[in-house]
């Protein structure tokens, strides 16, 4: 592991919010699910959001994403301030420097492994690069599954397909939302052991929403949120450190 500490300057940051609200709702129905967040993912990091059911976790990354708008505050991507965009301005920019890995692997299953990772630049009217497409597809390990169809792989082999359809875009940031829920913890290694790879072999950045110990562990910096804020975060994190972190932030928050 190769730990990045944070730098100041805004050009390190693949993304940055600053005082992000995010309010749902109103009057006896007001949640605030974000509340006043300032925070920057590096370039070239791997991150990991980690906090109780509830803390703002996947509302975090789906604002920096682009997936859903903030009440209040800004996001950066890059340089580009995502308040500012249109819709179709937004649509483009999440299509061409943000990838996205969920949960469910969101395969087409009457596409091949290949066609799967090719697909959002297909779709763009975009060739991919050859070099990076052949180093992520190295990366993946899955040269010899290129020409199956999902329904012919593993639930680990879909997920890596997911993980390098995120990736072959060459995107400014991958945000993945517990990329290993629905895998066994053999397959959901692989995937880490992948995501960790793309960052310290390929300089992607990449930030991971997780509630597993062992999974915070593979990234460089972990993030906690309890009650839509930041109360800690941990560099060079060990599945122990997390786990302990955990624990102090759970029993105070939980109903």
């Amino acid at each position: 592991m190769h730990p990045h500490q944070p730098l100041s300057a805004p050009d390190s940051y693949a993304a940055h919010a600053t005082d992000l609200t995010k309010v749902y709702g109103t009057g006896d129905t007001r949640v605030v699910a974000l509340d006043a967040v300032t925070v920057g993912f590096v370039r070239g990091q791997f991150t990991a959001i980690m906090g109780p059911s509830g803390s703002g976790k996947s509302t975090l990354m789906h604002c920096m994403a682009g997936l859903d708008s903030p009440s209040f505050g800004s996001i950066r991507l890059g340089d580009t301030e995502t308040g500012s965009l249109n819709d179709r301005q937004l649509t483009r920019l999440r299509r061409d420097r943000v990838g996205f890995v969920f949960q469910a692997f969101n395969l087409l299953p009457t596409l091949n492994a290949l066609e799967n990772i090719t697909l959002p630049m297909d779709i763009a009217g975009r060739e991919p690069e050859r070099a990076w497409l052949e180093s992520i597809i190295q990366t993946v390990g899955l040269a010899d599954r290129l020409g199956h169809r999902p329904a012919q792989l593993s639930g680990g082999q879909q997920q890596r397909v997911a993980v390098a359809r995120a990736l072959a875009g060459r995107p400014d940031i991958v945000f993945a939302d517990e990329p290993t829920g629905n895998l066994d913890s053999r397959s959901g290694a692989e995937i880490l052991d992948f995501l960790r790879g793309s960052v310290s072999a390929l300089g992607q950045t990449v930030v991971m929403v997780t509630h597993d110990p062992v999974a915070a562990s593979y990234a460089d910096r972990v993030v906690f949120l309890a009650d839509g804020r930041i109360v800690d975060e941990l560099h060079a994190p060990t599945a122990e450190a997390v786990l302990e972190r955990m624990g102090r932030l759970t029993p105070a928050h939980q109903v």
